[in-house]
């Protein structure tokens, strides 16, 4: 969205853009004609100095010479002094300014560059001052005598400050921040208003502009500084040895919204802001705020809950209705199709109870067949048989029934299973002997009819031994643990008998418990118990366990049950 109203900011780049150029340009232009300006003015003002040289060539000073030249020295702010140089190079007259402390190319003005020109023949000599203590920087105007027949007669000299010369920055035309300098013939800084603003970064000053200034009267060029990239202007001030330079900031990316930051800057920023805002807001109104209902709707329905439907979007922009109604279709689709699969799942859950069921009451009608035959029987060792068989009978009788009336058909738990299974035993013989008391203390563990049935039949062996060993003579009580340790299980049942005897160990019944073991993966141990009697030990692989009915007592050992 954002990307999409960038043409608006693009825009204003361009235009920017187009700005910064046309300032640039103008920078550079103002800059050039503020240096030619300035060498006009210079020129001016030593065309003056000439004149009045001129003026008072040595006849018109007669015996006043010094008073005069001081009083014009004083009378005009551009000359810092006026000379009188004979042929032979001595000052025989100077303004009061000179001839306080002569300086040394005046003293030595023989040998000095400029007075030889003038001996060569040259009428007016412009030429930089050196140096002097107490003197500001200068140049120097001299105009050459002649004798009437032509000869050589000496020097007129006018000191001019070079300030007088130097350009004007309180110009309203320069650029803002600009700086002036004056400079020789080499690029050299001979005065400037900031030197910072001159001190080019390596050998930037002697890059050629002094020699385009002085060919074609002016050159403009940028360089780095110490204030930072600059544009200069340059232009030749007085003959080859003066240069006025001028200087002001290279105009920066933004510098244009300094000339108009309402129209450049502000206008553009605010008219994409004012369009995005307004874009954010129609969105919102019109499309993210449905979104956001239709994403709770299906956040609902991830949950599982798909009642909700979403009838708030009839008001909604038709792409959102359509989308509204997609959802509304994929909810009721997915209710109807659970509904199905609900009932589906009633009737096989149904049918499997009905089937455990049907399988209990043949095995109970097997059971009782076998007890009729049993009564028929006149053989006591048949007779317990048939007995056994009823037991073991009668346990898978009891994995059907706890199947069909547990929440899960799949699993059982072997706590409630076991509770009822010795109860079971215990009661179908509690008639026909002495008494016998139970206990059970189990662990909760919820597993599969495949492991339940041979867990069952083992106990099954384990008490009927302990009804037929141990409490035939009298009653007794009878222990069973069963505890979940981890990767291993363990099954006791200990009796109070008289313990164990060979004929114990070489039963059917201990060559059973051990084939039931075996499925488990476990082993049998027959083992004393502590206060007499037997305890028949089977210690096997912990079943593949699911959540049991009650998780606190998986792996814990629960209370006694009778």
């Amino acid at each position: 969205m954002a990307g999409a109203l960038l043409p608006i900011l693009v825009l204003g780049a361009v235009q920017a853009q187009s700005q910064f150029r046309e300032q640039d340009i103008e920078r550079r232009t103002d800059l050039q004609l503020a240096a030619e300006r300035t060498a006009a003015r210079a020129k001016s003002r030593l065309d003056s100095a000439g004149v009045l040289l001129q003026a008072l060539r040595p006849e018109a000073l007669e015996v006043f010479c010094q008073p005069r030249l001081t009083a014009l020295v004083q009378r005009l702010d551009s000359l810092e002094g006026l000379a009188r140089v004979t042929a032979t190079g001595e000052a025989v007259c100077a303004s009061e300014s000179l001839a306080r402390t002569p300086p040394a190319w005046l003293v030595q003005s023989r040998s000095g560059p400029w007075f030889q020109r003038l001996r060569a023949g040259e009428s007016t000599v412009l030429a930089r001052a050196p140096a002097a203590a107490g003197q500001p920087p200068g140049l120097i105007v001299a105009l050459r005598l002649e004798r009437p027949l032509g000869a050589f007669d000496g020097a007129m000299v006018a000191l001019v400050p070079l300030s007088a010369l130097q350009p004007d920055v309180a110009d309203p035309a320069l650029p803002e921040a600009s700086e002036a300098a004056l400079t020789d013939a080499a690029g050299a800084l001979l005065i400037a208003t900031d030197r910072e603003a001159f001190a080019f970064e390596g050998d930037e000053r002697l890059s050629g502009w002094v020699e385009r200034a002085r060919d074609t009267g002016s050159a403009v060029f940028e360089a780095e500084t110490a204030e930072g990239r600059r544009v200069f202007a340059g232009a030749a001030l007085a003959g080859r040895d003066v240069y006025a330079l001028l200087s002001a900031p290279s105009p920066g990316l933004l510098s244009w919204a300094r000339l108009n930051p309402v129209g450049l800057l502000l206008l553009p920023l605010g008219a994409w802001l004012a369009a995005f805002a307004m874009v954010m807001l129609v969105s919102e109104r019109i499309i993210v705020r449905w979104l956001d209902y239709l994403e709770r709707v299906a956040a609902i329905y991830a949950r599982g809950r798909f009642t909700v439907r979403p009838i708030q979007a009839v008001n909604a922009p038709a792409e959102i209705r359509v989308l509204a109604r997609t959802l509304d279709d994929l909810a009721e689709t997915i209710t109807t199709r659970d509904a199905a699969l609900l009932a589906s799942l009633a009737e096989k859950d149904a049918l499997m109870r009905e089937i455990h069921h049907r399988v209990k009451n043949n095995l109970q009608i097997i059971s009782s067949l076998l007890s009729m035959q049993q009564r028929t029987l006149k053989d006591a060792p048949a007779r317990a048989a048939v007995g056994d068989t009823r037991q073991r009978i009668a346990a898978l009788a009891l994995i059907y029934r706890t199947l069909y009336q547990s929440d899960d058909l799949r699993y059982a738990d072997a706590r409630v299973f076991l509770t009822e299974l010795v109860g079971q035993l215990i009661a179908n013989e509690s008639g026909r002997g002495h008494l016998v008391t139970s206990s059970v203390e189990a662990d909760s563990l919820v597993v599969d009819p495949d492991k339940l049935a041979p867990l069952a039949l083992w106990l099954v062996e384990a008490v009927t031994n302990a009804q037929k060993h141990a409490f035939t003579t009298h009653g007794g009580d009878l222990k069973v643990r069963f505890r979940v340790d981890g990767e291993t299980s363990v099954l006791e049942v200990e009796d109070n008998g008289p313990g164990v005897d060979d004929s114990v160990r070489a039963g059917v019944g201990r060559t059973l418990m051990g084939a039931f073991a075996k499925q488990l993966r476990g082993e049998v141990e027959m083992l004393p118990a502590p206060g007499g009697g037997t305890i028949a030990r089977m210690t096997f692989a912990t079943p593949e366990a699911v959540v049991p009915m009650d998780p606190a007592d998986l792996g814990t050992g629960a209370g006694p049950s009778r």
